[in-house]
């Protein structure tokens, strides 16, 4: 995000937006009228406070860009867990993700306009030097547009801005003679390849040193690129422009805006996430403000800020108008087709649209943003990071949390705007829980899962270009900085660009003639943007008056005041439909249903999805009449739910050479030994004979005492327990018969009864998916001898050890206690879901989101009122994992050849010296893993 005003000078008027209102999006939630609030202000923090809190913020930074130096460079990033660094070709891939490696030690680039916001100015010419002697863009690696853009492109131009910006102060930086704008430059022309499209859209991909098509590029043969991909190019390329006098990057780039813009769909101003480079035909046509299209509205505004081209803002002010009529449900911003705006596409939200409210500020909306972002706190409080997607009712959609930067950089920009001491204690929160739950002794690892708190091996370079710079400016006074950071806007990844480049060669035209731009009635869109001072000066109540009807939106249930009273009835009309009558086949009932603004959609494995729009309803009471119908659809399902809901499980493998470094996200059984009520069973594994389970075992002495390994079908899962509880296991896994299933692609569920009573079965029971099992059967033919611990979390963890930083020897002997989690994602709604689609910063989601549908959670809906919720297997009812119960949600959770890529990768602890000698097996399933 920019600094609201960008030094412009200029006049804001905060748009008198209508009475705040929880829309009924869906049936959890409820129509709550906003009130005036009475409650005292936060109090003041003071000055001694903040500072302290801006220290332990450098802190923070010193200790992940200390180890990335000392454990990882020169590679592209840190791999915390292990202290290593991760080399594109030398770790198993991960997909999209890897594209933003590129040989090119992007955490250094990334970092370098972050030393000098932190006043580590010696460090920061000590980096110049690194990044000048070291880097080499030449590779033979093909790696995203975008990322490379935002990351790279981005790094080198912010540090060359502030390198100048040193050297005319006349302490640091004498010596330096534009090299980083040099190579800058450099990477500009290596990249310009990705635009020989008809469109004038980038190929998303390219390789560095042989471009597009070529057959050693390896890449050309895209089709498809997100708007975001395409649209976020425009700061970078142009700065490049205005600092060399080469035209050609900034032409570019406005060619694709230009592109993007004429494509738009004219009925309702949006644009869809993925677009074809050739033909510009919207191949995903789901619109929203996360991932796949967030930055692209970002751009737009920035643009105009950067460069003061009026036709951006009139770009952007067309297209907010657009978000805020349809996808804007405050406090909730929710997908919707672009041919259909007035229908949700889906029922979740992603992480990356914690950007939004920051971007409201820059264009002065205040009251929206305060909104949206008081929600993402109370999501952020009950799980301690916001997940990578969560449900309109506030449940985990994606578990992981890459430790991204968005909701701190919009809690910075409302401290700017509104001087509110609350959004410091929202800092303070961000801190403390980073310290806790996400610091080990190699840095700061990503959360695999936040329910859990399981890490991922992975520290991304946007954290430590974003999030440390946006956490010290919220603490920082002016006579903090060494600079003035009003004279600078940011970019996407949070890199700083000079305001006076809007004067420096200017040769492209100023204004697109060509476009036709739509008349708003809307008067709140003033061509202004918002000065830098407090906007509410006085009126200090005025964002808390916001935010308090949100307080409890998260944690507790919908206030059941909303009541229709027979008394307000029409004389003569028919009673309004109960949830207990419904028909899904009834004909008189879904006209009910459309009249209530409520949709019925027929998904493709022959469920049923209901969802409300109060805005389609025929009138209020109506309105009114189908949320509280979709309630009481909701306590139906809750009722004729037989068993409790029960969060994820962990397998965890213990035996050498694991060490309980692996752990596997399990789906629990409604049978058996509770793992959350007693202690974790622990034992060697082996397969039962018969392989399914489903009679009397033949093997019993190969399984006494062990923990069976048993696949799924053919009978009941209760009857395979029984089974292998009688040949003398203490537990049991079942594997999934269906080869290649995983949770990356399928919800976890839970396994359920045979309908009799399961009292009798006195073992413990989980449920891999056949990846997640093919990890221990591989194992086991490896190892032969593997033991596992089957609980509800993972063990393995000191979390004193990241409670508190360490020093350097507490580092080295406590490394060996973190755990390497190779869980799956959980997915906790029923939709099949990749990994992290995510991943890639504003990357597209998966091509299988385009079948998500707006509507509730399949344990929203009741049997009686939906033709077929589930497909019942012979293993008994797979009943899906989403309704987290509160107290689990509650808890834990090529390069230079002068430099030698490996020369930092250490040995794990001495507990681990035969790791050596088994790491191929372990890579092999470690790849199978991801």
């Amino acid at each position: 995000m920019s600094e609201a005003g960008g030094g412009r000078g200029c006049g804001c008027r905060v748009p008198q937006r209508a009475p705040w209102s929880l829309v009924a999006a869906t049936a959890s939630l409820c129509l709550v009228l906003a009130t005036s609030v009475c409650t005292a202000r936060a109090a003041p923090m003071s000055r001694e406070e903040k500072q302290k809190l801006g220290n332990q913020v450098l802190e923070m930074f010193d200790h992940a860009y200390g180890n990335y130096m000392e454990h990882a460079y020169p590679a592209d990033e840190l791999m915390p867990l292990t202290c290593r660094g991760r080399v594109r070709g030398q770790e198993p891939s991960r997909g999209d993700v890897d594209d933003a490696l590129g040989k090119f030690s992007l955490t250094l680039i990334d970092s370098l306009d972050t030393l000098v916001v932190l006043n580590k100015t010696k460090e920061f010419e000590d980096a110049v030097r690194k990044v000048l002697r070291d880097v080499n863009l030449d590779n033979d690696v093909v790696v995203s547009v975008f990322e490379t853009n935002i990351r790279v492109l981005g790094g080198l131009l912010g540090g060359h801005s502030l390198a100048i910006m040193l050297k005319e102060k006349g302490e640091y930086m004498q010596w330096y003679n534009d090299e980083l704008l040099q190579m800058a430059k450099q990477l500009g022309y290596r990249l310009l390849p990705a635009f020989n499209t008809t469109s004038g859209l980038p190929y998303p991909r390219i390789n560095l040193k042989f471009g597009i098509r070529k057959p050693e590029a390896r890449t050309g043969t895209e089709t498809d690129t997100c708007t975001a991909c395409a649209g976020t190019l425009i700061l970078e390329f142009a700065a490049l422009s205005r600092f060399t006098g080469a035209t050609i990057f900034e032409e570019y780039a406005r060619k694709a805006l230009d592109f993007l813009w004429e494509k738009r769909q004219r009925s309702s101003n949006l644009v869809g996430v993925t677009i074809n480079i050739h033909t510009g035909d919207w191949v995903r046509k789901d619109s929203g403000v996360g991932a796949g299209i967030d930055s692209y509205y970002e751009y737009l505004l920035k643009a105009y800020v950067l460069l003061g081209d009026d036709s951006f803002l009139e770009r952007f002010n067309t297209h907010y108008d657009a978000i805020m009529r349809y996808i804007s449900q405050p406090p909730l911003l929710l997908d919707v087709h672009i041919h259909k705006p007035m229908l949700n596409a889906r029922t979740w939200m992603d992480s990356l649209l914690a950007f939004f409210p920051g971007l409201q500020v820059l264009k002065g909306d205040i009251r929206p943003a305060i909104e949206t972002h008081e929600m993402l706190y109370q999501v952020i409080k009950k799980h301690n990071f916001l997940p990578e997607a969560f449900t309109t009712d506030f449940r985990v959609h994606w578990a992981q949390h890459p430790l991204r930067p968005e909701f701190a950089e919009s809690t910075y920009f409302l401290y700017k705007a509104t001087g509110d001491p609350y959004y410091l204690e929202v800092g303070k929160t961000l801190i403390e829980n980073l310290n806790k739950y996400a610091r080990v002794p190699c840095g700061f690892a990503a959360m695999k899962d936040v329910r859990t708190g399981s890490h991922e091996d992975r520290m991304d370079s946007f954290f430590l270009a974003e999030m440390f710079k946006y956490l010290y400016l919220l603490f920082a006074d002016k006579e903090d900085i060494i600079f003035d950071i009003e004279d600078y806007i940011f970019t996407t990844e949070a890199h700083l660009l000079p305001l006076w480049l809007s004067t420096t060669n200017r040769s492209i035209s100023k204004k697109n003639t060509t476009s036709e731009y739509t008349e708003l009635d809307d008067s709140n869109f003033d061509w202004t943007c918002p000065n830098t001072q407090i906007l509410f000066p006085n009126d200090p109540l005025y964002a808390q008056s916001i935010r308090e009807p949100l307080k409890n939106v998260v944690d507790k249930s919908c206030p059941r005041g909303i009541i229709r009273v027979e008394e307000s009835f029409r004389s003569g009309a028919k009673p309004p439909l109960r949830a207990r009558d419904f028909m899904a086949t009834n004909p008189e009932h879904l006209e009910i249903l459309k009249k209530m603004g409520v949709s019925l959609i027929h998904l493709k494995d022959g469920r049923v999805q209901l969802v409300q729009h109060a805005i389609q309803a025929a009138s209020a009471i109506d309105a009114e009449d189908g949320l509280r119908f979709m309630q009481e659809m909701i306590e139906l399902s809750s009722q004729q739910q037989k068993e409790q809901q029960l969060p994820p499980r962990a397998v965890q493998i213990i035996s050498h050479p694991f060490f309980g470094r692996v752990v596997l996200t399990a789906g629990p059984a409604q049978f058996g030994l509770d793992l959350s009520k007693h202690k974790e069973t622990r034992g060697f594994v082996a397969s039962s004979k018969p392989y399914n389970g489903c009679s009397e075992l033949t093997n019993p002495e190969a399984v006494m005492g062990k923990i069976a390994l048993i696949q799924r079908g053919q009978c009941m899962f209760a009857e395979k327990a029984r089974n292998i509880q009688n040949a003398g296991a203490i537990g049991g896994i079942v594997i999934d018969d269906n080869e290649g299933s995983s949770s990356d692609t399928a919800p976890l569920f839970q396994m359920a009864g045979d309908g009799k009573d399961t009292d009798d079965i006195k073992i413990p029971m989980l449920f891999l998916f056949s990846k997640e099992g093919s990890i221990i059967l591989d194992a086991i033919r490896e190892h032969e001898e593997v033991e596992v611990l089957l609980s509800d979390k993972a063990r393995d963890r000191d979390p004193e050890s990241e409670d508190q930083p360490s020093s350097e020897n507490d580092s080295q002997s406590q490394s060996a206690e973190q755990t390497l989690s190779l869980s799956k994602t959980v997915d906790l709604v029923d939709q099949e879901t990749p990994e992290n689609p995510l991943d890639s910063h504003s990357e597209p989601l998966s091509p299988a989101d385009t079948e998500e549908t707006a509507g509730l959670a399949p344990s929203e809906q009741t049997p009686s009122s939906t033709e077929s919720l589930e497909t019942t297997r012979l293993d008994g009812e797979c009943t899906e994992l989403d309704n987290q119960p509160k107290e689990q949600s509650e808890t834990e959770e090529d390069s230079n050849p002068n430099v030698s890529w490996g020369k930092k990768v250490q040995p794990i602890d001495s507990i681990l010296a035969d790791w050596n000698e088994d790491i191929e097996a372990f890579e092999m399933m470690e790849k199978d893993e991801l």
